[in-house]
C-alpha cells in the first residue's frame, strides 16, 4: 500500500486488516498509521540510542522489526504517555487517540499469534473531562440561513438546510449524488462504507427543489452528471469549499469560524432534535452511529429546559406564611 509505503511488518498488515476486514475508511486508516508510527518512532528513541536531541518527526521507522516490537511491555506504554505529555505537549484527548490506536494494534497483535501476550490488556484509559459539544441556538440558526446570500444562494441555502435538518457528516453531504434522492427519502454513505436513509423535511424538500432549477443548467456541461453539489467549475463540490461556505457565513453572525464549524452544525442538528423531543435511538439512527453512547454527547441539557425543570416542581409556588 502506498501511502504507508515507510510501515514495516507487521504494522502494514495491521492497517491493511483495519481498511478491508474491519470496513474503516482510509481516512481512519491513515489516523492509526500517523498515531502508530509515532509510537515506532518513541521506540526507536528508546532502543536504538536516537538522540532526543533530534527532529522526532523525521525519524525513520522501516527498519523497526517484530523483535522491537516484542520489548513493549505496560510500563514503557506508561513512558510514553509520560513522553507524549512532557515532551510533545499532547492535549488528553490526543494522548488518548493515540493510546486507543495502540490498543488496538496489540489486541490484533495478539489475536493474530503474533504475540503471545498483549502488553495493553491492563492499560488504563485515560480520563477525559465531558464537554459539551459547540452547537448553533435555534435563533443563530435561523440568522445563519437568512444571511446566505450571493450568486450560488441557492445552492449554499440547500447546503446548509442539511446540514441543519439532517446532521448529516460532510464527507455524506459531499457525495450525494441526484439518484440518492427518492421523493423524501435521501440515501448516504456513511463511515465505513454503509449506507442509511435520511427523511427529507419539509424545508430540506423546498431546498432541494429550488436548487435543482439551477443545477440542472449545469449538467450539460457538468464533469459529473450525477453529483447533487457542484462547484463553481461544474465539478463535484469539495470538502473544503463546503467549509469555506459555512465559514464564510457565520463569520456574518459574528462567530468564530473555528469553532463553529461543518461538524458543528451536525452538533446543531441533533441537539435541536433532541430538545425537540426525538427519541435518542431515533437519533442514533439518524446520525448513523454505531454506538449508542456516542449519541449521548448531544443529550446536553439547555439553560431553559433547567429553568423549566425547577419551574414544574409543585413546591415552586409554595412561600413562608409570614406571622
Amino acid at each position: 500500500m502506498k501511502k504507508f509505503m515507510d510501515a514495516p511488518e507487521p504494522l502494514i498488515s495491521f492497517l491493511m486488516y483495519i481498511e478491508n476486514i474491519q470496513g474503516k475508511s482510509e481516512k481512519t486508516a491513515q489516523s492509526y498509521f500517523y498515531d502508530l508510527r509515532a509510537f515506532y518512532r518513541f521506540l526507536k528513541m528508546k532502543f536504538k540510542d536516537i538522540s532526543s536531541d533530534c527532529d522526532f518527526d523525521t525519524i525513520d521507522i522501516s527498519d523497526v522489526d517484530l523483535s522491537l516490537v516484542k520489548k513493549v511491555d505496560l510500563n514503557l506504554i506508561y513512558e510514553y504517555m509520560n513522553f507524549l505529555n512532557r515532551d510533545r505537549d499532547n492535549s488528553p484527548s490526543s494522548r488518548a487517540r493515540k493510546i486507543a490506536s495502540i490498543r488496538s494494534y496489540f489486541k490484533y497483535l495478539y489475536k493474530s499469534g503474533i504475540l503471545s501476550e498483549n502488553p495493553t490488556a491492563e492499560l488504563e484509559t485515560i480520563k477525559l473531562k465531558k464537554r459539551l459539544p459547540f452547537y448553533f441556538t435555534l435563533e443563530d440558526s435561523l440568522a445563519l440561513l437568512s444571511e446566505i446570500d450571493g450568486k450560488n444562494a441557492l445552492r449554499d441555502y440547500c447546503i446548509i438546510t442539511l446540514f441543519l435538518n439532517c446532521g448529516m457528516r460532510l464527507a455524506e453531504l459531499v457525495g450525494i449524488n441526484i439518484t440518492d434522492i427518492r421523493g423524501d427519502k435521501l440515501t448516504v454513505v456513511g463511515k465505513g462504507n454503509k449506507e442509511r436513509t435520511i427523511y427529507l423535511n419539509e424545508a430540506c424538500i423546498n431546498a432541494i427543489s429550488d436548487y435543482m432549477t439551477v443545477r440542472n443548467t449545469q449538467t450539460p456541461t457538468a464533469s459529473d452528471k450525477n453529483a447533487l453539489f457542484l462547484s463553481s467549475r461544474n465539478q463535484r463540490i469539495s470538502r473544503r469549499t463546503v467549509q469555506h461556505i459555512v465559514e464564510t457565513n457565520v463569520k456574518k453572525l459574528g462567530l468564530d469560524p473555528h469553532k463553529y464549524t461543518t461538524h458543528k452544525l451536525r452538533h446543531t442538528a441533533a441537539t435541536l432534535m433532541y430538545q425537540a423531543g426525538v427519541d435518542i435511538r431515533a437519533l442514533q439512527e439518524i446520525l448513523g452511529h454505531e454506538q449508542l453512547s456516542t449519541t449521548e454527547i448531544y443529550t446536553h441539557i439547555s439553560n431553559q429546559q433547567l429553568k423549566d425543570a425547577v419551574s414544574a416542581n409543585p413546591l415552586s409556588s409554595v412561600t413562608k406564611k409570614k406571622d
